[in-house]
């Protein structure tokens, strides 16, 4: 089960996410039923570790065995999605994720899976253009030039 749940005051998610660099650019994806991209990543499951979570949902997204570098940030996140104007409560740990034992750069820049009948564009986004796309978390568009050393804490009202 998700640990995911809806309230009369918005919906709460614990997620996880993948921070997954190559050559100052960024894996980011989109899929049918939302405009913007995001970070291949997904909610984390009862009696389940962040760090098993992000393993399974980057295999099952992308279909490789990444390797966890280190936990970046946790992110308390304030925001109402912009499809289904829902509000959110969300916790997010992102992990910064190691890809070079695996196939997943020589697919090239941009790559389409299916996944439980979702059809998920992934792309390759640099660092630079980030800025200027329609992309969520919104802090992750400075942030992405300075990676912090220690985890941190931080909080975002979007």
């Amino acid at each position: 089960m998700d640990i995911s749940f809806k309230t009369t005051e918005g919906k709460f998610n614990y997620r996880v996410c993948a921070i997954i660099i190559d050559n100052n650019k960024i894996l980011a994806m989109k899929d049918n039923r939302s405009p913007y991209y995001y970070l291949p990543g997904g909610r984390v499951k009862m009696n389940e570790t962040a760090e098993h979570a992000i393993i399974r949902e980057i295999n099952e997204e992308l279909k490789i065995k990444p390797n966890i570098i280190r936990p970046l940030w946790l992110n308390q996140a304030f925001f109402k999605e912009d499809v289904s104007n829902e509000g959110f409560h969300e916790l997010c740990l992102y992990f910064l994720i190691d890809v070079e034992k695996t196939d997943l750069k020589s697919r090239g820049e941009i790559l389409s899976i299916e996944e439980n009948n979702n059809k998920h564009i992934f792309e390759w986004i640099t660092f630079d253009s980030l800025k200027n796309k329609y992309f969520y978390p919104l802090f992750l568009k400075k942030e992405i030039y300075n990676l912090p050393s220690n985890f941190t804490i931080r909080s975002e009202w979007e």
